[in-house]
Protein backbone atom coordinates (compact mmCIF):
# COMPACT_ATOMS: atom_id res chain seq x y z
CA UNK A 1 0.00 0.00 0.00
CA UNK A 2 1.43 3.49 -0.93
CA UNK A 3 1.37 6.37 1.70
CA UNK A 4 -1.65 8.06 -0.68
CA UNK A 5 -3.55 5.03 -0.22
CA UNK A 6 -2.88 4.33 3.50
CA UNK A 7 -3.85 8.30 3.97
CA UNK A 8 -6.63 7.90 1.84
CA UNK A 9 -8.10 4.46 4.27
CA UNK A 10 -7.40 6.66 7.13
CA UNK A 11 -9.75 9.63 6.08
CA UNK A 12 -12.49 6.89 5.49
CA UNK A 13 -11.81 5.30 8.44
CA UNK A 14 -14.56 5.26 10.95
CA UNK A 15 -12.53 7.50 13.96
CA UNK A 16 -12.98 10.84 13.08
CA UNK A 17 -9.82 11.25 14.78
CA UNK A 18 -7.80 9.61 12.39
CA UNK A 19 -9.67 10.93 9.31
CA UNK A 20 -8.84 14.49 10.97
CA UNK A 21 -5.28 13.72 10.85
CA UNK A 22 -5.02 12.46 7.58
CA UNK A 23 -6.69 15.36 6.20
CA UNK A 24 -3.76 17.38 7.63
CA UNK A 25 -1.59 15.53 6.52
CA UNK A 26 -2.80 15.59 2.82
CA UNK A 27 -3.31 19.39 3.38
CA UNK A 28 0.61 19.53 3.74
CA UNK A 29 1.39 17.29 1.12
CA UNK A 30 -0.87 19.14 -1.38
CA UNK A 31 1.10 22.78 0.08
CA UNK A 32 4.44 21.14 -0.85
CA UNK A 33 3.54 19.82 -4.15
CA UNK A 34 2.05 23.04 -5.06
CA UNK A 35 5.49 24.68 -3.46
CA UNK A 36 7.80 22.71 -6.04
CA UNK A 37 5.53 23.33 -8.87
CA UNK A 38 4.87 26.87 -9.13
CA UNK A 39 8.93 26.82 -8.22
CA UNK A 40 9.91 24.87 -11.35
CA UNK A 41 7.24 26.87 -13.46
CA UNK A 42 9.53 29.95 -12.30
CA UNK A 43 12.51 28.19 -13.29
CA UNK A 44 11.24 27.41 -16.75
CA UNK A 45 10.09 30.69 -16.90
CA UNK A 46 6.60 30.93 -16.50
CA UNK A 47 4.71 34.42 -15.52
CA UNK A 48 2.88 34.49 -12.39
CA UNK A 49 -0.27 35.11 -14.71
CA UNK A 50 0.57 31.58 -16.51
CA UNK A 51 1.06 29.87 -13.30
CA UNK A 52 -2.36 31.41 -11.55
CA UNK A 53 -4.09 30.27 -14.32
CA UNK A 54 -3.05 26.50 -14.29
CA UNK A 55 -3.91 26.86 -10.81
CA UNK A 56 -7.27 28.59 -11.85
CA UNK A 57 -6.75 31.55 -9.06
CA UNK A 58 -5.70 35.26 -9.30
CA UNK A 59 -2.21 36.35 -10.29
CA UNK A 60 -2.18 38.40 -6.93
CA UNK A 61 -2.90 35.28 -5.02
CA UNK A 62 -0.84 33.28 -6.46
CA UNK A 63 2.56 36.05 -6.59
CA UNK A 64 1.82 36.72 -2.54
CA UNK A 65 1.42 32.90 -1.39
CA UNK A 66 4.82 31.81 -3.50
CA UNK A 67 6.81 35.31 -3.81
CA UNK A 68 9.45 33.73 -2.32
CA UNK A 69 9.94 30.71 -4.19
Amino acid sequence: MTGMDELTAAATEGDPRTGLRAVRALRRLVEQLEASQVALAREQGWSWQEVADALGVSRQAVHKKHRRT
